[in-house]
């Protein structure tokens, strides 16, 4: 397996250009998934190792893109959440580290400028989005386990279980509309993708939780959607409220 240092732009363009590596702290680009660990070993060398006067990987270094590609590509987590052969309990250990890198991932790219822009905006966004699609697999996969294990699924405790897990993720789901209360951060481009995301993710998670209690969503957006000035934002926060009472 090909793998690459990092913090050393030659060996990265080498790796590129003629299929060499590096032994020491790698990044394995030629792995086809990145599991857990690599993801670890890759955002550990981006926080400690990675040269000081170099920017992180981006979409528009040819040089270092192949690296955030990797880091966002969804289907690192979904070629196991998805598996249909594997157990509920395996999943959940899998899925539960691909959250905690998220977190990392969006705590190393969330740097602004003096201008108080993202210095890695499309990077930003694409992570966000990256780990709104992990959680909800993530989530199901709990309230599945809760009503595997419960004596009785349909009982009042494993209802309050999955109903608790389930307000759990929309939660987390409104912190991504609270970037709407800083839209200024965000350029016209970035506002798209932001707004792409909202349409996408949230259109999911409605579809599969329909039942769901979305009160606190919907006086979310309907505030938002006065203090927002995108087209863009204000179009797709109004798609979801009228899926949401679709569905009353």
């Amino acid at each position: 397996m090909k793998k690459i240092k990092i913090n050393i732009l030659l060996i990265i363009t080498c790796f590129i250009a003629t299929n060499c590596g590096s032994t020491n702290d790698e990044i394995p680009i030629d792995k086809r998934y990145w599991d857990t660990n690599d993801y670890a070993n890759v955002i550990r060398e981006l926080k400690y190792n990675f040269l000081p006067d170099k920017k992180l990987p981006t979409f528009d270094d040819p040089e270092t893109r192949i690296i955030i590609e990797k880091l966002t590509d969804t289907q690192n987590y979904a070629v196991v959440l998805d598996d249909k052969e594997l157990g509920l309990n395996h999943k959940n250990k899998v899925a539960e580290p691909f959250f905690m890198r998220w977190k990392d991932m969006i705590y190393l790219y969330q740097t602004t400028d003096r201008n108080d822009k993202f210095v890695y905006e499309k990077e930003f966004i694409t992570i966000y989005k990256f780990g709104l699609g992990l959680q909800l697999k993530y989530f199901k996969l709990g309230n599945d386990q809760a009503k595997e294990f419960a004596d009785d699924p349909n009982s009042a405790e494993a209802k309050k279980h999955v109903t608790s897990n389930t307000n759990t993720l929309i939660k987390n789901f409104l912190t991504y509309l609270d970037l709407i209360d800083r839209e200024k951060i965000l350029s016209d481009q970035g506002k798209q993708m932001y707004a792409q995301g909202i349409s996408q993710y949230f259109t999911e998670l409605i579809k599969q939780h329909p039942n769901a209690s979305y009160s606190t969503m919907e006086r979310k957006i309907d505030l938002l959607s006065k203090k927002s000035s995108s087209d863009d934002i204000k179009l797709s926060l109004s798609k979801i409220k009228e899926l949401i009472e679709s569905k009353k």
